[in-house]
């Protein structure tokens, strides 16, 4: 069986010491913003616009660029992961579809959220958890370990109050 993969970005959103998620209605599990990449899309900006229209926040990513000097390219903001993800596995461990994820972390203004996208969970849906609410949450142990380095990663970078 063949194996479909689509390329997905993923956002930790920091502001004031923490990172927010809500509960994903068809997966059950806490998450953070993030969607398909869609055609002609660059990671970097998938990420920014599902940030936007999950939550309404206007984010700045904390990313490296590579200190590339290339005459017909240029360098992107770098996911701080890329991770590949199993969606659909079949009884006999085949799996038929994958997301390949560029996880970044970012830093929001403020902490208003209000969705504007289509379809998108309600802003009382989201919450904003500090690392030792990760720690003591029912959070997925990836969540819990990207989150507390995603608020620490962002808050050493910017000044946001932490």
């Amino acid at each position: 069986m063949e194996t479909t993969r689509h390329f997905t970005a993923t956002v930790y959103v920091v502001n004031d010491g923490a990172t927010v998620l809500h509960e994903h209605e068809r997966l059950g599990i806490h998450l953070p913003p993030g969607g398909h990449i869609e055609r002609d899309e660059l990671p970097h900006e998938a990420a920014l616009r599902e940030v936007h229209e999950e939550t309404g926040l206007e984010a700045t990513l904390v990313a490296d660029r590579a200190d590339v000097d290339a005459p017909n390219g240029r360098p992107l903001p770098e996911p701080a992961h890329q991770m590949l993800h199993d969606i659909d596995v079949y009884p006999d461990g085949s799996v038929g579809h994958q997301h390949i994820d560029h996880l970044y972390y970012a830093h929001a203004p403020n902490r208003r959220i209000d969705p504007l996208g289509r379809d998108e969970a309600d802003g009382d849906a989201w919450a904003w958890y500090t690392p030792a609410e990760l720690a003591a949450g029912p959070f997925d142990a990836d969540v819990v370990s990207l989150g507390r380095e995603a608020i620490a990663r962002v808050s050493e970078t910017v000044d946001d109050g932490v």
